[in-house]
């Protein structure tokens, strides 16, 4: 138990004490600042993936650092959605390390140290937040998260990245403080304590439209979770390098947001207790609302990444729907599609940014015939963008398939229908870049004669394509973790 209690504390401990070797190592020392980036992540993605047998065998390992009050401590606990979100962060701080190593060498970025140091400080902070025993620490590490990555979205220094990152910045501090914060204390007012247990810690402390009003409160002041009207920030925050993006949209930032959200209705509200009140029910339409706006707008983009942000926050409220369907299989879903998603998303961030740079195209009127010109790029793309629209053999389909029976065990045939009417609009806006790229000639000739990207981030984007399939095949792991969440053998 020693061992297990010092493991925990060196999970979140290893990212902040690789952000300082890479600080003090600095631009003089390149490549050791880089080889230092990845023994931290394979040493991080080791010490975590060794947990994950005992928690699929029903153990949660847990650390206490400090008690502040009463039933509030600064602690940490690995539960299997936590497991989840743990493992898959981990490991894919490997792959964007790699991928990043690529792509800011290749487009010459200036203040690469910075850049690393932010990133590992990122990472600790999702760790944190994966592992949170009770609500404050996972609010302390959230704002860490926050605090952490601004410097990445405002990386290039221009006009346009300060004030988009001011948006990013604003936006979620704003919510978790102004919203998130005050849910937090209301709870421990409530019910004298923060920690997150089975079954939940609000029965009998209060009723009514309370209920609702407190998960509004945690639900908005859950802004990373981009549910609409608080999504603003996502779109804004794609000004930052393409590893960035990935960051935010697959690895750390979003997933901490529907992770949340998703923890917070299991372990403080309780399932059972919010099925009872129908304290959710709002949320299942706020969620199929934000499903098909943001697919909608999608619809009408023409710069291939703000399209992919807006194809995110669609996605991130699958995770949303399927948590407040309040359903076996819906909460299975949740926790599917936090894992489906990061390697589709992150697969098609990295598909982007390998063309841009090869060829700084940006535009979806670019990418005529560049699937012969970039042939693993646009491989991976295609393989990511399945994904999203939930064709077999893909990590989507698997999430979909366990929400659309979630749907149809609480018999919500609007949420059922809202998940089909999305997919098509997935398909609409994705597979007419793929057939572009693969079957139309170039409209314009490339300003230069180019090929595939560099090596580290064909290969990154190659390996997160794989995982996408790979998935489909192999996920006992994830969903024996996402059956311990509902009880389930």
């Amino acid at each position: 138990m020693i061992m297990e209690t010092q493991q925990l504390l060196w999970i979140v401990a290893l990212p902040l004490l690789g952000a300082i070797a890479i600080g003090l190592v600095g631009q003089r020392f390149a490549n050791l600042r880089e080889a230092i980036t990845l023994i931290c992540g394979i040493c991080l993605a080791w010490l975590v993936w060794s947990l994950l047998p005992e928690v699929i065998n029903g153990a949660q390992p847990q650390a206490h650092l400090t008690t502040l009050l009463p039933g509030v401590e600064i602690g940490f606990r690995i539960e299997p959605l936590g497991m989840i979100f743990a493992a898959l962060a981990s490991l894919l701080w490997i792959v964007n390390s790699i991928y990043s190593i690529g792509y800011m060498r290749g487009n010459k970025e200036h203040h690469q140290t910075r850049f690393y140091v932010c990133f590992a400080v990122a990472i600790a902070g999702a760790m944190g937040v994966a592992m949170a025993e009770n609500l404050l620490t996972l609010f302390v590490f959230y704002e860490v998260l926050t605090l952490s990555t601004y410097p990445l979205v405002s990386h290039k220094g221009d006009a346009k990245s300060v004030a988009s990152a001011r948006v990013y910045l604003g936006v979620l501090l704003a919510t978790s403080m102004g919203l998130l914060l005050p849910a937090i204390i209301w709870t421990y007012s409530a019910t004298g304590t923060l920690t997150f247990t089975t079954g939940g810690i609000l029965t009998g402390a209060i009723a009514g439209p309370a209920v609702a009003l407190l998960l509004a409160l945690f639900v908005f002041g859950t802004g990373k979770a981009a549910l609409m009207p608080v999504h603003r920030w996502l779109p804004s925050a794609m000004v930052a390098p393409t590893p960035v993006s990935a960051l935010l949209h697959a690895v750390a930032v979003v997933k901490a947001g529907v992770f949340t959200i998703t923890k917070i209705v299991i372990y403080i509200f309780g399932i059972d207790f919010l099925a009872s009140s129908s304290a959710a029910d709002w949320l299942v339409y706020a969620a199929i609302f934000t499903i098909i706006t943001a697919s909608f707008i999608a619809l009408r983009q023409t710069n291939l990444k703000r399209l992919l942000a807006y194809s995110t926050i669609a996605q991130l409220s699958y995770v949303i729907l399927a948590t407040a369907l309040l359903m076996p299989l819906s909460i299975m879903a949740a926790a599917l599609h936090i894992v489906a998603h990061a390697f589709g998303k992150i697969t098609l961030f990295f598909a982007a940014g390998s063309i841009y740079t090869a060829s700084k195209k940006t535009e979806l009127n670019q990418l005529h015939g560049i699937g012969r010109r970039m042939p693993w790029t646009m491989a991976a793309f295609t393989i990511g963008a399945l994904s999203m629209i939930g064709i077999p053999p893909t990590a989507g389909f698997i999430s979909k398939w366990y929400l659309l029976t979630g749907s149809f065990q609480a018999e919500n045939y609007i949420a059922m229908a809202a998940i089909v009417v999305s997919t098509l609009l997935n398909a609409a806006y994705f597979l007419p870049i793929v057939y572009s790229a693969w079957f139309k000639a170039e409209v314009v000739p490339p300003v230069k004669d180019h090929r595939e990207a560099p090596l580290a981030i064909v290969i990154a984007l190659t390996f997160t394509a794989t995982l996408t399939i790979i998935f489909f095949w192999i996920n006992q792991p994830a969903l024996a973790l996402a059956a311990q969440l509902v009880g389930a053998n």
